[in-house]
């Protein structure tokens, strides 16, 4: 399949607010490299990730909670030198977005050219060999690397899930972040069925998705929202 050399996108020039964000038309289209496929964007979320990755929250220099106006003009006290997740800088111009549904047009040396036409969802923990929690040597979708605000993005081959699905790209787009933060979070518990879990924030992306999880581990949850008071027990 052939893509086009320009695409849309909505590129990041730097860490701060609302206004560091920049929308192209004519951006060059990624070409996949060895080991990696081209996915034409479907859909992108949104998530707190994106958003604290432009401003620059991760950095250790900040020390406020999240906020509204945060989110909109940054912080004072970011350091761009520990900008992202992993505490490391960013590289701008930087394409955000971790969070995409798409269809697999092309692909890198060494991928089989069957994967061409499937649908996918994104992994964006593109994580290092070996220690999987060292995040020095893993980098995150949207974040150290380009992601999906745009029309097409690249990214390792094992990365990008087939998926069947009756499900809309939009719908799907709402999974990667929260459900592979909440199986890790499920997965390092060791959590074993008839145990009982606690799930703090559980009407969010990653409390919900956690609920799931451990339920389909055979664990009794206990979802807390809104005060400690306010908790539903799910047997």
């Amino acid at each position: 399949m052939t893509f086009p050399a320009k695409m849309r996108a909505v590129v990041l020039i730097g860490h701060g607010g609302l206004d560091q964000l920049e929308y192209h038309e004519d951006w060059p289209t990624p070409e996949p490299q060895a080991g990696e496929v081209l996915v034409k964007v479907g859909a992108c979320g949104l998530n707190n990730t994106d958003i604290n990755t432009r401003t620059a929250w991760y950095s250790k220099s900040v020390t406020e909670g999240i906020s509204n106006a945060g989110g909109k003009n940054g912080f004072d006290a970011a350091d761009a030198a520990s900008g992202s997740w992993g505490s490391s800088s960013i590289s701008f111009p930087r394409i955000q977005g971790a969070d995409v549904a798409g269809k697999i047009v092309a692909v890198g040396a060494g991928v089989e050219t069957c994967r061409i036409g499937e649908r996918v969802l994104l992994d964006p923990w593109i994580l290092a060999g070996g220690d999987w929690l060292d995040s020095t040597r893993s980098i995150y979708f949207g974040s150290e690397c380009d992601g999906g605000f745009a029309d097409y993005s690249k990214i390792r081959s094992e990365n990008a899930i087939r998926v069947e699905t009756e499900q809309s790209d939009a719908e799907l787009a709402t999974y990667p972040c929260a459900y592979t933060t909440a199986e890790n979070l499920t997965a390092r518990s060791g959590l074993k069925p008839g145990e009982t879990v606690v799930i703090n924030g559980a009407s969010g992306g990653v409390g919900s998705a956690a609920i799931q999880l451990c339920r389909l581990r055979g664990a009794r949850v206990i979802a807390i929202t809104g005060s400690v008071r306010n908790f539903v027990s799910i047997l």
